[in-house]
This record gives C-alpha cells, sequence and structure tokens, in this order.
C-alpha cells in the first residue's frame, strides 16, 4: 500500500523520543549486537525484524499481565502488545540510521465486531524503492508474519468486507490514541478495554 509521511522530513523518522528511546543503553547494546552478526542494512533490519518478533511474546500470547511502551522496556521485560514491539522494533531500527515509522490497521474478529487498532512498523532502507511494511506482532497457529520487502508478508491482512482497514498515514511517533492505552492501563486486561477502536 502506498504510504503517506505524516511528517514531510525523513529525519523525524530517526528522532528518538520517550517511547521510542533508541539513545537508551540496551537498546544501543541489542542494535550493536545484531548489526555486529550481520554488517550490512538489509540483514541488520532483517535481523531486528526477527528478534522483535520471535523473541519478545506478545502479552497476549504469553499470558503476561504487564503493559510496556517504551522500547526499552519492552526489551527489558520481553513483554508486549503490538504497539509496543513496534516501537521496539523501530527503535532498534533507528539505532542504526535506518528511517522508520509507525502505521496501524483496524482489525475486527471473525464476525466484523470488537474492532480495535492493530500497530506495524514501515521501514525505508538506503537505495530502496520506498516504503515497506511488517508487523513484528509474533507468530502463532494462524499467523505467519515475515520480513518481506517486495511483497507484504504481515499477520493480518485486512478483509474489507468486515470493516477492517489500512490506515495510509505513516507517523513519526506513536499515535497518541495508542500511546495514551499503554500508558494509562495497569495491566493487560485494562488495556485490551483501553484499545482504540478507531484512529
Amino acid at each position: 500500500m502506498q504510504l503517506i509521511q505524516q511528517n514531510p522530513d525523513i529525519h523525524a523518522y530517526l528522532a528518538s523520543s520517550e517511547a521510542i528511546d533508541h539513545w537508551h543503553p540496551l537498546v544501543q547494546d541489542t542494535a550493536d549486537a545484531l548489526w555486529s552478526a550481520t554488517g550490512d542494512a538489509y540483514s541488520y533490519a532483517k535481523a531486528a525484524f526477527e528478534f522483535v518478533r520471535d523473541t519478545i511474546p506478545h502479552s497476549a500470547d504469553s499470558g503476561d499481565p504487564r503493559v510496556s511502551w517504551r522500547a526499552s522496556d519492552v526489551l527489558a521485560t520481553r513483554n508486549g502488545i503490538c504497539y509496543a514491539k513496534s516501537h521496539a522494533l523501530v527503535a532498534l531500527l533507528r539505532a542504526q540510521g535506518i528511517p522508520a515509522g509507525l502505521c496501524y490497521q483496524l482489525l475486527a474478529d471473525d464476525g466484523g465486531s470488537n474492532a480495535a487498532v492493530h500497530g506495524l512498523v514501515a521501514l525505508r532502507l538506503p537505495g530502496g524503492d520506498g516504503w515497506a511494511r511488517v508487523d513484528p506482532r509474533g507468530n502463532r497457529p494462524g499467523v505467519d508474519a515475515r520480513f518481506d520487502l517486495d511483497r507484504e508478508r504481515l499477520a493480518f491482512p485486512v478483509r474489507p468486507e468486515l470493516g477492517e482497514a489500512d490506515y495510509p498515514e505513516l507517523y513519526a511517533a506513536p499515535h497518541p490514541a495508542t500511546l495514551k492505552a499503554l500508558r494509562e492501563s495497569a495491566d493487560r486486561p485494562e488495556l485490551w478495554r483501553n484499545l482504540p477502536t478507531s484512529l
């Protein structure tokens, strides 16, 4: 899909913030270790994606009640929902100078009800053709997200007939609605009640 940069300045997609704290020593150390094992931007981006997807369980899958939202906290606790895991991946990409941002989908259950916003990442490799979306949510039976810059391999392709949608905006910082839900929820059951149902 064609993404629309919320901020036209590419440098905004390299910036640090409270949620995407890529200056944090844990983020830096993790990025350095992944870079040492790879050595080029494409291999690093793929390794960072797989690291977040595979070594940080989605808290709905693991049953972990904790709510993390800063990238460094996601790496420290090895826990997070899609928004938090996306913050971690964006921080790891930016730590090595790869522009990355946050994008979202509106998803629903199989009956088209219980809509909720789902978080993704888009990255732009040097010399690439543009932005590519990836989903570090974490795989499980029926979910098989992959790092593929040529053909999207997301966890949940949208089903327009159920009212699902891809939001075209690419955000340099977390959307206020998703960040509010994370920051104001004491545990995952409360977070589930606070998930935004639209952007």
